[in-house]
């Protein structure tokens, strides 16, 4: 796997990212009217690959709760789920539903910013330089009625394959966890799965699910009375802008880590925002997961050294969403 970054000048922020754009580019792999980048890297051989992980028939969501207690501070008007009931069992006992012959019923409904907790980032979510996924005009893609192009929807029924953890906070890090800040680079990613062994190597079509530790120490301070505190935006380990290389170089379908920006933070240029997104949605077709939970998967893995998985992540088909709520389940 050649993924050799180019030295990193944290001044250059702009033409950091342009060259590594243009490396890693997927414009045109799959033709011109493709809708799927990444994704197309998980066929139907993968999945049959995937689906003969399943030994023990032991299952794991990895997905974190929906609800007001979550990490959202409203930053760019993301809040946490609000959960509303419609009809109740008090309503049922004192019959004022209107319903025949004693039934009753309970109904609620739920509002909440898509991208609040456990998602994937579709191809509509990031722009660079103006352009979408495979070249379009970003306008073009997405406008006051969604993502018309590459909607979350078109990947509806693809995202389950062959799962592998990298459980970096646990190879590299102290106590299970990394730092805040610290960039996770190729030869990191690389460590782990020579620690790991066989069983987390990494290749095409596979759905990578990285564990930093930055959930562990959020659930610590909610249980030491500390809350969420900057868990959603603040400071995490995370991704390098360097692994661009790696990430395009393995030719995975998706990516996905345990906290709410995926790549470092704060950022490794002097002047960003979130610049592996830059390089990694628009102009490789890569999916990214967020806030996923993989705890107590990785508690298992490490338990009996086999970290690769039946994953199935799927959407939610909302037409035009640029990301999309999921509860991903590892079955191992």
């Amino acid at each position: 796997m050649s993924a050799t970054p180019a030295p990193l000048d944290r001044t250059d922020p702009e033409g950091a990212i342009a060259a590594a754009a243009e490396r890693c580019s997927n414009w045109g792999r799959w033709g011109d009217d493709d809708v799927l980048g990444t994704m197309n890297f998980l066929d139907e051989e993968k999945r049959r690959e995937g689906a003969a992980l399943v030994r023990r028939g032991l299952s794991f969501s990895l997905s974190q709760s929906f609800d007001e207690d979550g990490p959202q501070k409203g930053w760019r008007r993301r809040n946490n789920p609000v959960h509303t009931m419609t009809d109740t069992g008090v309503d049922a006992e004192r019959g004022v539903q209107g319903f025949p012959h004693g039934i009753g019923g309970a109904d609620d409904y739920i509002v909440m910013p898509l991208q609040c907790s456990t998602q994937w980032d579709g191809l509509g979510h990031i722009f660079d330089r103006g352009n979408a996924w495979n070249g379009r005009r970003a306008g073009d893609v997405v406008n006051s009625f969604g993502d018309q192009v590459t909607g979350i929807q078109t990947v509806a029924s693809l995202v389950a394959g062959r799962g592998v953890l990298l459980d970096v906070g646990r190879a590299i890090g102290t106590d299970g966890e990394l730092p805040d800040g610290f960039a996770i680079t190729a030869e990191h990613l690389e460590a782990t799965i020579e620690a790991q062994g066989e069983s987390s190597r990494v290749g095409r079509g596979d759905i990578v699910v990285v564990r930093t530790g930055r959930l562990t120490r959020a659930r610590r301070d909610i249980a030491e009375g500390r809350g969420w505190g900057d868990y959603a935006g603040g400071p995490a380990p995370g991704l390098s802008f360097t692994t661009a290389d790696w990430l395009h170089a393995s030719e995975i379908a998706a990516v996905a880590t345990d906290t709410w920006g995926f790549e470092v933070r704060p950022n490794e240029f002097d002047v960003a925002f979130q610049p592996l997104h830059q390089v990694a949605i628009p102009n490789m077709g890569l999916f990214i997961g967020e806030m996923w939970d993989p705890d107590a998967l990785a508690a298992d893995c490490a338990q009996d050294g086999v970290y690769d998985f039946w994953l199935t992540a799927a959407p939610l088909p909302i037409t035009g969403a640029v990301g999309s709520p999921i509860n991903p389940i590892a079955v191992k």
